[in-house]
């Protein structure tokens, strides 16, 4: 019975709470409908500057009500079970779906939620956030998004050693964000950042939670945009291989690193030749060692009917080349760069029928054939032996006879590592 009032008392409270938000929410947009609705010609440009300083105000502190929802999503006062959802439920794909943001936003905002709300210890009781001055910056209106982002990132920049003086900057730079804009801040972040740390000692620690590299999308062009920060070990490796990619070395035009004309490459594209340099190494080499018992490489996925295009497209620039490979990791790969690229090194080509998409030539990623490799073995005329039959006639032939069944050098290629088969 007491187990029965205990449910009632909490549906009731959270049915209030809900009525409660709601109708708030309901008399926010009420009021902007009237604001839409109202004219603005004849207020003066003194009044519309006045309403455009209230209307931040009013969106930053929507933005700190947003971050005061993604921080009891992280970790709900009522437990992470709700029956109003389906079980199983990925909160990420939810918010992903329902606000129509990107998947990157979600995790931003819910990042900047976990430090500016309230925590929770394991015991229960409620801590204070992580950085409470920018808390309750962010609650007030007082920043906007950018103003958070500086902050964060001038107090992240510390070293590790300097840890004690994390309040004071926070401090500090919530103080001056209430009062500069956001490229302020972040300038007197860095002031801050050689103040307290003069002779720049930075720990392995410290470099370890800078380094990073991006890679945004694809472009429609094929290209991707990479940035981030690299310790000093990856940057003499890259040092090392832009020697190698010097002016006239390495270039795409030609094998090898034989200097055969003027390189009017910039030092930007250089380096990025550099780099492409090296990673085709250690593919080549197999020094990424295995994944799931396979060797880490470039993964790629065709037609049979585009692979013969673009082998007669690579000789004729009359014939257009057929559209871009499709990758293991989702991007896709111009059929042009394919053909260079498998001439380097070996690769796990996957290659469809036109009609059936089924697989006819696998690489080395199987080594038991498939019924289409079994089926094209008995192709008629073909030019070498793969296995012989012995077959036993009627007593009218002779004791013996031996057919062959011959496949072309191309099939040849695609089973030579199937089991035989009998």
């Amino acid at each position: 019975m007491l187990l029965e009032h205990m449910f009632e008392y909490r549906g009731g409270v959270k049915s209030t709470q809900q009525h409660e938000i709601r109708a708030a929410l309901d008399a926010v947009d009420a009021a902007y409908a009237r604001l839409r609705a109202a004219t603005s010609d004849s207020v003066g440009n003194a009044f519309r500057v006045e309403v455009a300083e209230r209307l931040e105000t009013q969106h930053r502190v929507n933005r700190g009500q947003m971050y005061r929802f993604f921080g009891e999503l992280i970790d709900p006062p009522d437990g992470a079970d709700d029956p109003d959802l389906p079980a199983g439920t990925v909160m990420c794909k939810l918010l992903w779906q329902r606000l129509r943001i990107t998947s990157g936003d979600v995790k931003h905002r819910l990042a900047i939620a976990a430090r500016i709300r309230p925590r929770r210890s394991l015991t229960g009781p409620s801590l204070s956030p992580e950085l409470p001055r920018l808390a309750e910056a962010v609650e007030s209106g007082g920043i906007e998004e950018k103003h958070i982002d500086a902050v964060c990132r001038g107090i992240d920049e510390l070293p590790a050693a300097l840890h004690h003086k994390k309040d004071i900057t926070e401090r500090i730079l919530v103080a001056h964000s209430q009062k500069q804009d956001a490229n302020y801040v972040a300038k007197l972040a860095r002031d801050i950042a050689e103040h307290l740390n003069p002779d720049t000692e930075f720990d392995e620690q410290d470099r370890r939670r800078r380094s990073g590299i991006r890679m945004g999308r694809q472009r429609a062009d094929g290209m991707s945009y990479l940035s981030g920060w690299v310790d000093p070990e990856t940057r003499s490796y890259i040092e090392a291989a832009d020697a190698a990619v010097r002016p006239g070395r390495h270039q795409a035009e030609a094998d090898g690193h034989v200097e055969v004309q003027p390189d009017a490459r910039s030092a930007p594209q250089r380096l990025h030749d550099a780099i492409k340099l090296g990673l085709r190494a250690a593919i080549s080499a197999g020094a990424y060692g295995q994944h799931r018992g396979l060797p880490l490489t470039v993964i790629a996925t065709t037609t049979l009917a585009e692979l013969n295009r673009a082998a007669h497209a690579v000789n004729n620039p009359s014939i257009p080349m057929p559209p871009a490979a499709r990758t293991g990791g989702g991007s896709t790969i111009p059929m042009r760069d394919l053909i260079r690229m498998a001439a380097n090194a070996i690769h796990y080509l996957a290659v469809f029928d036109d009609h059936s998409n089924r697989p006819l030539y696998l690489g080395r990623t199987k080594r038991i054939a498939t019924a289409d490799q079994r089926i094209i073995c008995y192709a008629y005329y073909c030019a070498t032996d793969i296995l012989v039959v012995w077959v036993q006639h009627a007593a009218q032939s002779r004791s013996s006879e031996r057919r062959s069944i011959r496949a072309s050098p191309q099939i040849r290629r695609a089973n030579a590592s199937a089991s035989p088969v009998s």
